[in-house]
């Protein structure tokens, strides 16, 4: 699950003050449509929970749409900064790599249940940065999986059907594993499921 979404532009702050602001009213935006929906929350609501005053907002965003199509593409791309270091440091092969990929995920999905709910109303709220979002995840997913096949590791050759059925089980295994249950040990779940792909892509 880890991408960039293409579609939700953040207006860059120009000093390091209005990074740490915006930092802020996304932090808080996260916190507030994950627990209300983006039909409940408010940018009043927002804007106190951030620290910020009312007219900050407005400063990096226009509208509340504008925010959560930016908190959206935030999200995106922190699972992606949160992944990619850990990918980077793998050593072994590609199947292994999307076990290492899922297992860095559960975490993040554990520690920001919010995501859930928040790419869920994106179909809805933002359907071009919803779509853009698991586009972009499959693509990275794909790429892996034809750097693997080109390494000669794969015994088939990786398509788009594969990509996706591969985050399809990495957004659900982060449902029930990351945010319905907080006890369950995220190895052992990523090793069980890479084990499925070592057989089917081996």
């Amino acid at each position: 699950m880890e991408a960039d979404s293409a579609t939700g532009q953040l207006r860059e702050p120009r000093t390091e003050r209005g990074r740490r602001t915006q930092r802020a009213i996304l932090d808080a935006a996260a916190a507030e449509f994950g627990e209300k929906g983006f039909h409940e929350s408010s940018i009043v609501s927002i804007t106190i929970r951030a620290g910020v005053a009312l007219g900050s907002f407005y400063t990096y965003f226009e509208s509340k749409e504008a925010l959560f199509k930016a908190l959206v593409a935030d999200m995106s791309g922190r699972v992606r900064d949160h992944v990619a270091p850990i990918l980077g440091g793998h050593e072994g092969g590609a199947v292994e790599a999307e076990g290492v990929a899922l297992e860095a995920f559960l975490r993040f999905a554990r520690s920001n249940k919010e995501i859930y709910r928040i790419i869920d109303e994106a179909e809805f709220v933002a359907p071009e940065d919803w779509r853009a979002h698991y586009v972009t995840t499959a693509t990275r997913i794909l790429e892996r999986l034809q750097a693997g096949r080109a390494n000669g590791e794969l015994g088939l050759e990786p398509d788009e059907v594969h990509a996706w059925a591969i985050m399809g089980m990495n957004v659900f295994l982060g449902l029930r594993f990351g945010v319905m249950d907080s006890d369950a040990d995220l190895g052992e779940v990523a090793a069980k499921a890479n084990a499925l792909l070592q057989r089917g892509l081996g």
